[in-house]
């Protein structure tokens, strides 16, 4: 893993819908899927992320799921959904808020990297975090942590927030993410 300096380790945290996975496109609005059947990964993620392995990064999901919370989707489907995911995808780990107020982990606060901060010991300011909407800027900005859009999508307020870095696609992302650090791992290439 990134050592990220005083024993700390590196984190890409990964949004999951119109990052890993594609969004249910609506009124200029991302959705999540909510049948199996729409559950479908990107081209490409699983070995963006065995990528991001290759340079030490944790990989960690970080998602808002406010539909389980409204009951638009069962806990079975979406324990479903995930067990699909981990299996074509090495992420380390997987963090949801389904909250249906907005709270201290539903993005854009920064609950959920701080969460995995604690529980991985990471170095936010040596992390990333690579989501499809404002959301995700504003929980990687609140946390200290280098941003990058997904702007692949058209989505209606998709820059509310300024991210630091846009890509079309997570390898894109990747690919960014290894130019930024001199294509080595921190550990290896400091």
């Amino acid at each position: 893993m990134v050592d990220a300096g005083d024993g700390k380790l590196a984190c890409v945290f990964l949004d999951r819908d119109g990052v890993l996975n594609r969004p249910i496109l609506a009124n200029g609005r991302s959705y999540a899927p909510r049948e199996l059947d729409d559950f479908e990964l990107l081209p490409g993620v699983a070995e963006a992320v065995d990528e991001l392995k290759s340079l030490e990064y944790l990989a960690i999901v970080v998602t808002n799921q406010k539909d389980l919370g409204h009951g638009l989707i069962s806990a079975e489907t979406l324990d479903e959904m995930h067990r699909r995911l981990r299996a074509a995808v090495a992420v380390d780990d997987l963090l949801v808020c389904s909250c249906i107020d907005e709270c201290w982990c539903y993005k854009p606060n920064p609950g959920m990297l701080s969460e995995s901060a604690e529980t991985w010991d990471i170095d936010l300011g040596s992390s990333f975090i690579v989501g499809d909407t404002w959301r995700d800027v504003g929980a990687g900005q609140a946390a200290g942590c280098r941003t990058i859009l997904i702007d692949g999508w058209e989505y209606e307020d998709q820059y509310k927030l300024a991210p630091d870095f846009t890509a079309p696609d997570l390898p894109a992302a990747v690919d960014l993410i290894r130019q930024l650090t001199g294509g080595q791992s921190k550990k290896r290439g400091r």
